[in-house]
């Protein structure tokens, strides 16, 4: 991962340097190994370095041979072995995961991001045509912004973060996923079109559990391509101990036969090639005796992980606020509940010297997880609303690993968003992923059952069965109860009542409903005044035509609150 700035046909570029240079160093904590820009014609390239992959020779903006292509990525491109071997007579100047982005490009124009399999926000200009393109990974797990200034219709800019753009542009949305941009005829264009995309069309494929398994350890294994390095995040919770399992056991396997002289990846053969460390690390946080912090310890014993726990207290979650809003950029309540925790762990482990980890985020929407869904009225609609938060992870979950870990320069990857996975997973008759209690299928029963061993004498187990039977606790429920309810009752003593009954007449239909998401709003307002920037803001609530409570804690699920009184 890294941080990226452009601007497009700017009209006067070279004056506008220092500018530029002054808001890619905004998101200089998403690349502080290295400062790198390109000025062509009118337009400006800056890039901010976080090396992870080619680190001697991976410096951007990476340009062609004869300088007529300059391209700046935020991003890994987990299939480059394979892309370096179908452009095997193109020039390449640098070890970079990236590179293969510009023979591509020659290769297929626009179409170019389809051929990609990794997460990624590029910008890449051509100077003799005077144009550049623009693309997002199919998920929107990195982060890109586009914005535009309305005296100058002709100028396009394009960052990581909001915060580069608001003092240049009035007009700012969030790039959508899947999408490329090209400025020939200054459209966005859909280039990811899987399948599964049309959120009516309800598949009737019946799951096949060795399928799950084995694509989710082939994405596992396509992530821990690193020159650096790296660990996973352990909650203790489903997903994220699945990821820690399988990625024990690649990185056990790659040790055996590494070989530097290889690049980094996963070759044909289906090796790991890895320079990282030959024993993994997880990493946990909660407040003192939190939930996720018991299970997680129980599952780094039983994989066999060096295991590094973090608490953090109230005061210093309720102190950090105003900082992971200013690095989110956003609003919403479940987010920033979320990212706080995430936020304060990234920090330890980057100074532990990890630069990369391994996170869990998108399971809860591929397979249904959240506890409400529990209360979907059919298998249709459940379906349905599994689509939906996927398309709309951007917005939520792909924001908040992304952003609380490179607000420190770490990198997070998520294996559950493989493209390959989602191709399966996202296709499996709902029916097959329906909570039913009465028939012992708790939340994510088709995912539990893919690695439950079981059944079979002589396999390892993945997990202890506690913990892949264990019911969802959603990640700012995990790190302690009292964190929500820290965040609750202090929101109450900030806001007044008479404050909360006057929203800001530009709020327009977007009021807070609580005095913890009206607290959130005004440290937003605060920070990124421009009016340009709450359009890019959407607010994560369960549903409320299924009877859901609006509050996003997983607390406040009837299937929750049964499940508390069984025990």
């Amino acid at each position: 991962m890294c941080g990226i700035f452009a601007s497009y046909r700017h009209p006067e570029v070279e004056n506008y340097k220092a500018k530029a240079l002054q808001n890619a160093k905004k998101i200089r904590h998403r690349g502080p190994d290295w400062s790198g820009n390109v000025i062509k014609n009118s337009t400006i390239l800056v890039h901010e370095r976080l090396s992870i992959v080619g680190l001697d020779s991976g410096a951007q903006p990476i340009t062609s041979k004869d300088e007529s292509l300059s391209l700046a990525v935020n991003g890994e491109i987990y299939n480059q072995i394979h892309l370096r071997e179908e452009f095997p007579d193109y020039p390449y100047k640098t070890l970079s995961d990236c590179e293969p982005i510009i023979p591509l490009y020659q290769k297929y124009d626009i179409d170019a991001p389809k051929y990609l399999d990794g997460m990624f926000a590029f910008v890449l200009y051509d100077a003799p045509k005077d144009r550049i393109i623009a693309a997002r990974d199919p998920i929107g797990i990195t982060t890109l912004y586009m914005g535009r200034d309305s005296k100058n219709s002709k100028s396009v800019y394009f960052a990581s973060e909001l915060k580069c753009l608001i003092d240049d542009c009035d007009e700012i949305i969030a790039f959508p996923p899947g999408h490329v941009y090209d400025s020939a005829t200054d459209k966005l264009t859909r280039y990811f079109q899987p399948t599964w995309w049309d959120e009516e069309k309800i598949p009737t494929k019946r799951v096949d559990y060795k399928e799950v398994r084995e694509t989710l350890e082939l994405a596992v294994r396509k992530r821990l391509m690193a020159e650096v390095p790296y660990g996973v995040l352990l909650s203790g919770g489903l997903d994220s101990s699945l990821i820690a399992a399988i990625a024990a056991r690649e990185t056990a396997k790659a040790s055996e036969h590494d070989d530097d002289s290889k690049l980094a990846g996963v070759d044909d053969s289906g090796n790991l090639h890895s320079h990282g460390w030959t024993k993994l690390h997880s990493f946990a946080i909660g407040l003192p005796g939190a939930p996720d912090l018991i299970a997680a310890a129980k599952v780094a014993k039983f994989i066999g992980t060096i295991h590094h726990e973090h608490t953090f207290t109230l005061d210093e979650g309720l102190d950090s606020l105003r900082d992971v809003i200013y690095h989110l950029e956003t609003f919403d309540v479940t987010t920033i509940r979320a990212s706080t925790p995430m936020f304060l762990l990234s920090r330890k482990i980057k100074a532990q010297g990890v630069k990369m980890v391994l996170s869990g985020e998108g399971s809860d929407e591929i397979f249904g997880g959240y506890l409400y869904f529990g209360s979907a009225p059919s298998a249709n609609e459940f379906h349905t609303e599994c689509v939906k938060r996927v398309k709309n992870l951007h917005f939520a979950d792909c924001l908040r690993a992304n952003k609380s870990t490179m607000a420190w320069g770490l990198e997070a990857r998520v294996p559950f968003l493989d493209k390959q996975f989602l191709e399966v997973c996202m296709n499996i008759n709902p029916e097959d992923k329906l909570i039913k209690p009465t028939e012992g299928k708790i939340e994510k029963y088709a995912l539990r059952k893919a690695f439950d061993t079981s059944d079979d004498p002589n396999a390892k187990p993945y997990l202890p069965e506690e913990i892949l039977w264990r019911q969802k606790e959603q990640f700012s429920d995990g790190v302690g109860y009292s964190w929500i309810d820290g965040l609750k009752d202090t929101a109450e003593k900030v806001i007044s009542d008479e404050q909360f009954k006057t929203p800001k007449p530009e709020w327009g239909d977007d009021i807070p409903t609580t005095k913890e998401a009206y607290w959130y709003r005004l440290m937003f307002d605060e920070l990124f005044p421009s009016k340009a920037v709450a359009s890019t803001v959407m607010r994560w609530i369960p549903k409320a035509d299924w009877g859901c409570a609006e509050d996003p804690s997983g607390r406040y699920a009837k299937l929750h609150e049964q499940h508390v009184e069984d025990k």
